[in-house]
């Protein structure tokens, strides 16, 4: 793992100690002194990420190592098959879609796509899309009711492109006609936020039947900075924003935004890839069926109920 965060230098500096001590084990009997840091560096990860602040969270869902959606469409899927374009402008490549199996399954996948290097962060536009992104992710969820297969989507964009020529094309009314598509559909929707979800660039592929989220991802309706620039006018505030907004997975389960929380291997999903493309399959393996056995009315009642339960409050009139 070449990018290190600030909380994991004490376990790379002993991790150090040990490959100095292990190239000095021919010369030097150390197997005891290795074994002892060895199983110290195991009792110091478990530490620290067993106590991370939520920005800590924010930081490893940004890690430029975690696996990306086209990483679980080949390593938890057993075929993909990519679908292009949105039939009214360009193919948006922040946004993937397509055909998929998984076991006895066939459905439709949509995800954010980031890139790992400049030149694929430029082609992916860092994970942000235009609105023929979005009309793109439209159009494969209506092939998805026409031919009765299950949705599946990944979210994980710092939010949506918004720069003026994408509000020119129509960006709030691409995300706008997602949301009123994805409540009405007569498939069953999984979503799986597997790293940043921001604000309605993720919402515009986000509305499901069930929510399951990483266990360091985040989702909210703004990024920690950007609410530390608006509330404080600084960036210095990201933490306490943070924190504020209650943005991790275990925040949002408690208060019902999301249906499940997706454990990931200690130290993130980019310690143990492998691990976590095999949970995740195991995890929709089993959410899969259970969707599938309920009525397409069912589905789209439950969905609608699910959402308005979100964000209800109580009015208290007080005696003058």
């Amino acid at each position: 793992m070449s990018y290190i965060l600030d909380f994991e230098k004490p376990i790379l500096e002993l991790e150090k100690k040990v490959a100095e001590m292990k190239s000095l084990a021919g010369t030097l009997d150390l197997d005891e002194q290795i074994a002892d840091l060895e199983r110290r560096i195991e009792e110091l990860r478990v530490e620290i990420y067993s106590k991370l602040t939520r920005w800590q969270r924010v930081q490893l869902a940004r890690h430029p190592e975690r696996p990306y959606t086209l990483d679980y469409l080949a390593h938890s899927f057993d075929e993909f098959i990519e679908l292009h374009g949105d039939r009214c402008y360009r193919d948006d490549p922040a946004i993937v879609s397509g055909l998929a199996r998984i076991g006895e399954h066939k459905v439709i996948v949509v995800g954010h796509q980031k890139g790992r290097d400049t030149k694929t962060n430029l082609l992916r536009n860092f994970g942000m899309p235009n609105p023929e992104g979005y009309r793109k992710a439209r159009r494969v969820f209506e092939l998805a009711e026409k031919f009765g297969r299950p949705v599946v989507t990944f979210l994980d964009t710092p939010g949506a492109f918004p720069g003026i020529e994408a509000e020119e094309r129509g960006q709030a009314e691409a995300i706008a006609r997602n949301l009123f598509v994805m409540a009405s559909l007569r498939v069953p929707i999984i979503v799986v936020i597997i790293g940043e979800g921001a604000s309605g660039g993720a919402l515009g592929i986000g509305v499901g039947d069930r929510i399951l989220m990483l266990e360091n991802a985040w989702y909210s309706v703004i990024a920690p900075e950007s609410c530390s620039s608006i509330l404080w006018r600084s960036w210095d505030y990201k933490e306490q924003a943070a924190e504020a907004l209650q943005l991790c997975a275990h925040d949002l389960l408690r208060h019902g935004i999301i249906d499940r929380v997706v454990s990931e291997p200690i130290g993130g999903a980019h310690r143990d890839p492998e691990m976590m493309f095999r949970t995740l399959r195991q995890t929709l393996l089993e959410e899969l069926p259970l969707l599938r056995a309920l009525s397409p009315e069912e589905l789209v009642r439950r969905r609608h109920e699910k959402f308005a339960r979100m964000g209800v409050w109580e009015e208290v009139t007080t005696q003058q």
